[in-house]
């Protein structure tokens, strides 16, 4: 019996077998997209900006700041020019924000905007309505911060002003950089002294940007702080490939026989590079080359070639390093000699989707023996064969089931993959000129 889906959501079709190579840039870096145009923003004068990501989580960002009164221009191939309104300009949108499926900005923007003088809703699809959001409005709320949520601790997030915010010591019970972030942010706005301790090192591109608009930040050990009231300047920002989009690549041309691709201008940030640190474990071979610096994060060009891979038991502090790229990685692990074990990684089951149990349910269809734990998951590598798969709307999922099929024995279709825009626009055509056989179409 065929089972039911909705009519009209987007499905891909896969052939198995194949290799991937060439040359290739993917889009620019998500999470360093989101900042520029908040930090932006915030600057006085005017910022230019290359290489954006015109995804639609980063462009709701850019709505937002249109809405709360910014002049931004583009994005025009990649290119923005913020007219930025400074530290007190902001100005109170006409109805809620809507972020989409976008929790970076709903988390980032609960912290920029706590601060302000002016009432906002944030809100975005069903999807971020029900993702946790006590992480980062608890501590919010020690700094003097009002923001309501709903019973269950989701958005919407109504926030009001309360009078001015105070400088707080926060120990992040879990490391993340979205709650990191937040509370920096909110820190800009704050009497006194901010600091955040992290148990485990998370990406640093708020701290590195602020630093880039002139913003004085200390980091010592575990522990980051900024003083209250003072002020962004403007700069000119080229914003690196994005390392959560490399690594589908990097995976494929890792699995897939025969396979030689060059990945250009990649961003390396140390606290973003867990992919390619576990990838080597595995046995990638994988090189850096023509490394450089680019506005303050270092960048690569990545060449991979296909290696025989082997199953590891992946370093717990690697976890936080690699935390989106894990969809793909568990395809790794599928491919790879031997058994993989993922611990510490508890913070996959609360993403665009329960990323643990769906990966394990589709790579359990698809042949694989993958058993998922509270807090990761246990992978026995062996032969990827052919089915249908369900994405549940979760675009880091659908891409790794595409990959997958680079080593599948038939045919993979992945359903629901609507949601790849939001990070990754224009994932089939250059997967299809890398030599991916895939194929798009809507479901009647």
């Amino acid at each position: 019996m065929k089972t039911p889906y909705p009519a009209g959501k987007l499905r891909f079709t896969i052939g198995g077998g194949g290799c991937l190579s060439g040359r290739l840039r993917v889009p620019g870096d998500k999470s360093i997209s989101h900042r520029a145009i908040m930090l932006g923003s915030l600057a006085r004068g005017t910022t230019k900006v290359s290489g954006f990501l015109e995804g639609e989580d980063s462009l709701a960002t850019l709505t937002a700041f249109r809405q709360m009164g910014v002049d931004i221009s583009g994005p025009d191939n990649g290119h923005l020019i913020i007219r930025g309104v400074g530290m007190a300009g902001l100005r109170e949108p006409p109805g809620p924000l809507d972020l989409g499926n976008s929790g970076t900005s709903m988390r980032l923007l609960a912290g920029l905007l706590a601060g302000q003088h002016f009432p906002v809703t944030l809100s975005g699809d069903d999807s971020l309505n029900s993702r946790p959001m006590r992480r980062v409005t608890e501590p919010l709320a020690q700094m003097g911060a009002h923001i309501e949520t709903s019973a269950t601790g989701t958005a919407p997030l109504c926030i009001r002003p309360g009078g001015m915010l105070s400088g707080i010591n926060y120990a992040m019970p879990i490391a993340s950089a979205q709650v990191k972030s937040s509370l920096l942010l909110a820190g800009l706005y704050a009497q006194g002294e901010t600091c955040v301790s992290e148990p485990a090192p998370t990406r640093d591109h708020t701290e590195r940007m602020l630093r880039g608009f002139g913003y004085p930040v200390r980091g010592v050990g575990n522990r980051i702080c900024l003083e209250g009231g003072g002020e962004l300047l403007s700069t000119d920002l080229d914003i690196p490939a994005d390392i959560s989009s490399a690594a589908f690549f990097l995976v494929g041309a890792s699995i897939a026989e025969g396979s030689d691709l060059l990945l250009e201008h990649v961003g390396i940030n140390p606290t973003r590079d867990g992919v390619i640190n576990i990838l080597r474990m595995m046995g990638a071979d994988i090189q850096l080359l023509n490394q450089r610096d680019m506005g303050g994060e270092p960048v690569a060009d990545l060449q991979v070639r296909s290696a025989r891979l082997r199953g590891v038991k992946i370093p717990v502090d690697q976890v936080p390093l690699a935390i989106d790229e894990f969809p793909v990685l568990f395809v790794a692990a599928a491919c790879a000699e031997g058994e993989t074990i993922v611990t510490g990684a508890e913070e996959l089951r609360v993403k665009e989707s329960d990323r643990i149990q769906v990966m394990a349910d589709g790579l359990n269809r698809l042949g694989v023996t993958a058993r998922p734990t509270p807090d990761g998951m246990v992978i026995r590598g062996g032969g990827i064969g052919g089915g249908r798969v369900d994405s549940h709307g979760d675009h880091r999922i659908a891409m790794a089931f595409s990959i997958a099929a680079l080593r599948a024995s038939a045919p993979i279709q992945v359903d629901d993959c609507d949601n790849v825009n939001t990070s990754f626009p224009g994932f089939v055509n250059l997967a299809t000129a890398a030599g991916l056989a895939i194929d798009s179409y809507r479901e009647r």
